[in-house]
């Protein structure tokens, strides 16, 4: 049955359509020309982050238009609806509350009659408490040497956001080394090991149900190698769980001690802040991480309550909701100049392109519009020297968000010692950001001398929309802002195109297929049918290049 909210929101689509052909005519240039106050009026301050979205294809009336859509759409009541525990997740019947991970203690929040609230910050006092004792040395090995290295083995959100948070945050570690391992690929697992004494070396074995196969072949792999050095016995001092299936953990040989669970109603992709982030912990210690939490807090704070004219998430969701589905582009580049910000992209890969590649609505009928954004990018200023070419004279629309911070962790002079590395830094992204939005026309590259053949190569049409988000610092406070506020533009696009943003299905199907096709590469004598000739051909190749002979008929 079609509703009132249905018409409401098809009219207002309809009227951002329209409006879409008269904004594609104008420029950049034309608008900041035609808006003097528009660099300083169209940005947001949430937390420690400065939001600059003047440089993108809008004009006020836009902003209006988008923020009608997100109002029609619901945005604010099932944003209300996720902070309650109302359970969101439609496909899974599963509340959605990785905001709980990061309430303040003494906050009280009931799902099916339990305190979620108090239920997070009992497993955050026991990660406190188990990280000390690695820190401080109190936590042994099997031969009584401390550890000085802990392996974090995991796969997708138990991978992606530690080892993200992990570089991110580098300069606040000052407990044990850390090291991730995540592909099934033996190489990599060979590589975090090459160079590492077993008697001080911790794992981390993050599954929620101590069955994905990634993760569990690299934990059993682990375990041998542990044992063959140390024995059997030497497991529980070295190895730890994050799980909810305590009798998998038990039956591997860890204890319910030095086991730490999480909850259905947080995703892989949003868990960084559970126990999830225990290897974290351990590197920067209980204080920093309660920092980092904090941060989401406070961008959790600023999406609840603040208007929707002044809300980051809000904003920036619905600015890649008018260029997905009203542009056509299908990509967004996020472009940290913070080297430290490395794997950001990576970890922003998983967060929302898991989220919101969906085809199917809430409500099981198909999608009318593009839904999810392909998110890439590289630190700045490497892709300036690599992929930035067809961001200025490309074919393709793809809108950029820049990340910067005005105080460096790091610097170091240049040869000029009024101008520091950190401020070279800083001009390039501003610069990148200006050149995308302005161009430089014909007539500027003749003023300049250039040669009349060459013009045409040297004109650089800009009107490439960007984001500009600058930090005061990249401290565990920030960081933590910063990803919720990327956590909740994923919200705010998933309400708009109508569909669940968290659940992962096509995920699922794959870790099945993977579990079908196994017997058919490696048991020599059995028999398989795995349904399609290009597969079939595929494992007789396999099993040929292995000098094996094949099972299949």
């Amino acid at each position: 049955m079609t509703t009132i909210a249905d018409v409401t929101r098809n009219q207002l689509w309809k009227k951002l359509s329209d409006h879409q052909k008269a904004v594609a005519e104008l420029h950049l240039r034309e608008l900041f020309d035609s808006d003097p106050a528009r660099g300083a009026d169209l940005t947001v301050t949430a937390g420690d982050l400065y939001v600059d979205y003047s440089k993108h294809r809008v004009t006020r009336e836009t902003r209006g238009l988008l923020l009608d859509l997100a109002r029609a759409a619901g945005v604010e009541e099932h944003r209300d609806a996720m902070f309650s525990g109302a359970r969101i997740n439609v496909s899974e019947g599963r509340a959605v509350l990785h905001t709980a991970l990061r309430e303040r203690r003494g906050a009280t929040l009931l799902v099916d009659g339990r305190d979620v609230i108090g239920d997070v910050h009992h497993v955050l006092d026991r990660m406190g408490a188990f990280t000390d004792r690695i820190r401080s040395g109190d936590w042994r090995g099997a031969t009584g040497q401390p550890i000085r290295t802990v392996v974090n083995i995991g796969i997708g959100g138990s991978d992606l956001g530690p080892a993200m948070v992990y570089r991110a945050l580098r300069s606040y570690a000052d407990g044990p080394e850390v090291r991730f391992v995540s592909n099934i690929d033996p190489a990599d697992l060979l590589s975090v090991l090459s160079d590492l004494d077993p008697a001080s070396t911790l794992f981390v074995v993050v599954s929620k149900t101590f069955s994905t196969l990634e993760t569990m072949t690299n934990a059993q792999a682990a375990r041998k190698w542990l044992t063959e050095a140390l024995g059997d016995d030497a497991v529980p001092q070295h190895f730890v769980a994050v799980s909810t299936d305590a009798d998998r953990v038990a039956a591997f040989g860890i204890v319910q001690e030095s086991t730490f669970g999480f909850w259905d109603w947080v995703g892989g992709r949003y868990s960084v802040g559970s126990a999830v982030g225990l290897a974290v912990m351990a590197a920067i210690g209980r204080e920093r991480f309660a920092d980092f939490l904090d941060g989401f807090h406070r961008l959790d704070e600023h999406f609840r309550t603040a208007p929707l004219a002044e809300n980051a998430p809000v904003l920036l969701g619905m600015l890649g909701v008018w260029y997905a589905s009203f542009f056509g582009a299908d990509a967004r580049a996020v472009l940290p100049y913070s080297n430290d910000l490395v794997r950001f992209p990576a970890y922003l890969q998983q967060l929302t392109m898991e989220s919101n590649g969906k085809s199917v609505r809430v409500d099981g009928t198909p999608v009318v519009t593009g839904t999810g954004e392909v998110f890439w990018g590289e630190p700045g200023t490497n892709g300036q020297h690599a992929f930035h070419q067809l961001l200025h004279q490309g074919t393709r629309l793809i809108p950029a968000d820049f990340i910067g911070f005005a105080q460096p962790i790091d610097d170091l002079p240049t040869l000029d010692d009024a101008v520091s590395m950190h401020g070279v830094l800083t001009a390039n992204m501003l610069a990148q950001s200006k050149v995308l939005a302005f161009g430089k026309t014909s007539a500027e590259v003749v003023a300049d001398g250039t040669p009349p053949a060459l013009v045409p190569h040297k004109v650089m049409p800009g009107n490439r929309p960007s984001t500009t988000i600058l930090g005061t610092k990249l401290t565990p406070s920030t960081l933590g802002q910063l990803i919720a506020l990327y956590e909740h533009q994923v919200f705010v696009q998933g309400v708009v195109w109508g569909i669940d943003s968290f659940d992962q299905w096509g995920v699922e199907l794959g870790k099945t297929a993977a579990l079908e096709l196994g017997p058919a590469l490696w048991d020599r004598d059995g028999t398989a049918d795995v349904g399609d000739s290009s597969t079939t051909e595929l494992i007789r190749a396999y099993r040929r290049g292995k000098g094996e002979r094949s099972c299949l008929p």
